[in-house]
């Protein structure tokens, strides 16, 4: 028995392996047949050709060299850049730079987005300023006669008008600071009598400059520039001409109402005209003896004004000539 047994136990073995074989390969086929089943097939009606395609070949066009090498010396800039337009760097025959790098000099024209953004004047260069005055002088006067120098314009206008036009980055073109109007004049080129400045000096007040001798009035209290040149001249205008108005209660004042030292309506007449004829008896009033009238403004300088240097070596030398003193005769 036990003989058997041995002669029958590698043919239980190998029919073992041929079974567990045979079972794995029938699992993998059924595995395989549920895939193609859950798998969605595509009902394809017409069959495409597959064809090779091709990629499109672009060809880079050749890139000129910059016009400014092939600009003359002697060429027409105006005909290059006649109007504003942004900086092409291909245009202009200069070596410009702008920008900032840390290490090295500052980027060139080409590609640069500095020179770009900002406004440029290539197109107001003196000939192309020169052309468009060419252009305008058909439409302009001739220059008027007697107003060739600077002198002669103040003579016939003596008022001068600064306002101020503002360029700004704002949604709107109005600044209100453009409103504001700053008119001046020089005393000497009004017409006045003693009365008349005296008033008019004190009407101005502080737009009077003592050292320049300018009158100068701003206006900026109305929105327009137009309406505050018309208020500036109806200021200098009213007040030149109260100035010569005399109100009935000035015949009244007296000398310790002045405002302002006057010569002739002071005590101080007297003393000089007594002094000079001193021990005379003239017989009309025609025959006394009078202050000159070098001495007269003087005086009237020294006290209105102020004693300085200037004032009193004036007065000392007006003083020594109208009391002769040295011994010389007048």
């Amino acid at each position: 028995m036990a003989a058997v047994t041995r002669l029958l136990r590698p043919n239980l073995r190998n029919k073992n392996k041929k079974e567990f074989v045979f079972r794995s390969i029938t699992s993998e086929l059924t595995r395989e047949e549920n895939e193609q089943e859950n798998e969605f097939r595509v009902l394809n009606l017409r069959s495409a050709q597959q064809r090779d395609v091709k990629k499109r070949q672009y060809k880079k066009a050749d890139v000129p060299p910059p016009r400014t090498h092939k600009m003359a010396t002697d060429q027409d800039w105006t005909a290059v850049w006649p109007a504003p337009r942004s900086f092409h760097p291909a245009s202009v025959p200069l070596p410009i730079r702008q920008g900032y790098v840390e290490k090295g000099s500052a980027p060139s024209k080409f590609a640069n987005a500095e020179l770009m953004k900002i406004p440029n004047f290539l197109h107001l260069t003196p000939p192309a300023v020169k052309q468009h005055c060419e252009a305008l002088k058909k439409f302009c006067n001739p220059w008027p006669k007697g107003l060739e120098t600077a002198e002669k314009w103040k003579n016939h206008f003596p008022i001068d008008v600064v306002t101020t036009d503002y360029c700004q980055a704002l949604p709107t073109i109005r600044n209100p600071e453009a409103r504001r109007v700053k008119l001046s004049i020089k005393l000497t080129d009004l017409k006045f009598d003693p009365h008349a400045k005296d008033k008019f000096l004190r009407l101005v007040g502080e737009r009077y400059n003592r050292e320049t001798g300018l009158v100068t009035i701003v206006a900026d209290r109305c929105p327009l520039r137009k309406q505050n040149y018309d208020h500036a001249m109806y200021l200098l205008t009213a007040c030149y001409h109260e100035s010569f108005t005399t109100e009935p209660w000035e015949a009244t004042k007296s000398e310790a109402d002045m405002e302002y030292y006057h010569y002739d309506r002071n005590k101080s007449k007297e003393s000089v005209e007594a002094i000079l004829n001193w021990g005379k008896t003239p017989a009309t009033e025609d025959e006394k003896l009078k202050a000159t009238k070098g001495f007269i403004t003087c005086l009237e300088q020294l006290i209105n004004e102020g004693e300085n240097e200037y004032n009193l070596n004036k007065y000392k030398e007006e003083v020594i000539k109208m009391l002769n003193i040295g011994g010389k005769d007048k």
